[in-house]
């Protein structure tokens, strides 16, 4: 059962516009069917084998004619007389035998009704063509006298237009669908806004959203706005509850620092100013992560431009940076993002890579789908079963990097993450396989 489920489940729409016009089309689709079924077996066929049965009498009495007459000649004369008022062409060939057949076209529905009604109602043996004449029906039958053959008109063994129905039936379905798909497709629009618009939020991307459609449609968008205005003032009272601890904290630092300066200079004082100053550090950082970049904008930008501006930065402070590039679409160079907050981002993963190795290389993909910056070192690396520890805020690796002589508060990482998170992307570790360190790619959808 669950393998057959699969397998409907393959060739079923994915799409919910799709799937609705499955659920409406189907049942129409069924509906036809059997109602040209029941039309065409029950009552067409059976108004063609009435019809053809009255021809099928007209037959016996013009071979009943035939049989009684003198001779042949006299059979014509007889025929003559028996063709306006029957409405026939009648006509007689001596010396000529009839072999029970009949030719019809394979798509011929009710001329398999005509051949069985004129085999089972004629007293004699016949041989029917349908094909040789467009509107005629070509009958032999076996006499006394010889054949007599019989053209008869089509159109008095079946209904006039019995397609018609089917006609009317069809096309009418298929304005109606196509009526029905406008009115589906207005309904399915805002479903496709919504989702749009959640996946661009999710991307750190506020578009402007509007619901409508049906009520239940209208609800989901008003939850969804309320719930993004609720995020955003979220994160708007997160930040200015930080710049204010920031602004309370830094003002006895600054006191402590000024009495630190017109102290006398000991070892104590050395050692109490240089704590001074990674406390601001880490409370710089700590800001920085918190706040992150939630109020910028997002605009079109090149990866590989912000890549080479990254590089140059780090070039700037003596680090050996190399940049590669790999452009799949040139006709649309650019990738929708929040700039600075990017930027932020590679330069924390490229500081890492030039603070605990000699050199380091950013290496960028714009693809269709997304853009790829990967940044390797020829450093020491990361663990494996360490990689999902460091992305921790304020975690670093005491093994690999001595506090004491490496800068940082633990805090790069995590904001690469929560950047590449805001945008809808992903952040993974590997091993350089070009220098022999640390390898971090940083993955942004288009």
């Amino acid at each position: 059962m669950d393998r057959l489920t699969s397998n409907l489940k393959r060739y079923l729409p994915n799409s919910l516009f799709g799937r609705a016009l499955m659920i409406l089309v189907l049942p129409i689709i069924l509906l036809q069917a059997v109602v040209a079924l029941v039309f065409i077996q029950r009552h067409y066929d059976g108004v063609t084998a009435q019809m053809a049965s009255s021809i099928a009498r007209e037959i016996n009495y013009a071979i009943d004619i035939v049989d009684q007459a003198e001779d042949a000649d006299d059979a014509r004369r007889l025929m003559d007389q028996l063709s306006a008022p029957l409405g026939l062409e009648l006509g007689l060939s001596e010396g000529e035998a009839v072999a029970p057949s009949a030719l019809r076209e394979f798509y011929d529905v009710t001329g398999g009704v005509i051949v069985e009604t004129l085999r089972d109602e004629v007293s004699q043996p016949v041989a029917l063509d349908m094909v040789s004449f467009e509107k005629l029906v070509d009958v032999r039958a076996a006499t006394s006298k010889g054949v007599l053959r019989i053209l008869i008109p089509r159109r008095r063994m079946n209904a006039a237009n019995p397609h018609l129905l089917l006609v009317w039936m069809s096309a009418t379905a298929v304005l109606l669908t196509g009526i029905a798909i406008v009115f589906l497709r207005n309904q399915i629009r805002p479903i496709r806004e919504l989702a749009k618009t959640a996946a661009a939020f999710g991307r750190g991307r506020s578009t402007p959203f509007r619901p409508a459609g049906a009520e239940e449609v209208r609800r989901a968008g008003a939850a969804f706005l309320d719930m993004r205005n609720r995020i955003e003032r979220h994160v708007d009272q997160r930040t200015n509850m930080l710049s204010g601890v920031s602004h309370d904290l830094k003002t006895p630092l600054t006191r402590m620092k000024l009495a630190l300066a017109v102290s006398d200079d000991t070892l104590e004082t050395r050692e109490l100013s240089r704590d001074v100053s990674e406390m601001e550090h880490m409370l710089a950082g700590f800001l920085a992560f918190a706040r992150g970049e939630g109020g910028e904008a997002s605009a079109p930008t090149s990866p590989i431009e912000l890549a080479e501006e990254v590089a140059h930065d780090a070039r700037r402070r003596n680090a050996q940076v190399s940049v590669f590039a790999q452009l799949d679409t040139p006709e649309n160079p650019v990738l929708e993002m929040r700039r600075h907050a990017v930027k932020r981002a590679l330069a924390n993963l490229v500081e890492n890579a030039v603070l605990y190795g000699e050199r380091a290389a950013i290496s960028v993909r714009l693809t269709r789908k997304f853009a790829e910056f990967i940044i390797e070192d020829d450093g020491p690396g990361i663990p494996a079963d360490q990689r999902e520890e460091v992305l921790k805020p304020f975690t670093r690796l005491d093994a690999a990097r001595n506090q004491n002589e490496t800068p940082g508060t633990g805090l790069g990482l995590s904001i690469a993450l929560d950047i590449a998170r805001s945008h809808g992307g992903s952040l993974q570790f590997d091993d350089s396989q070009r220098l022999g360190g640390l390898r971090v790619t940083l993955l942004l959808p288009r």
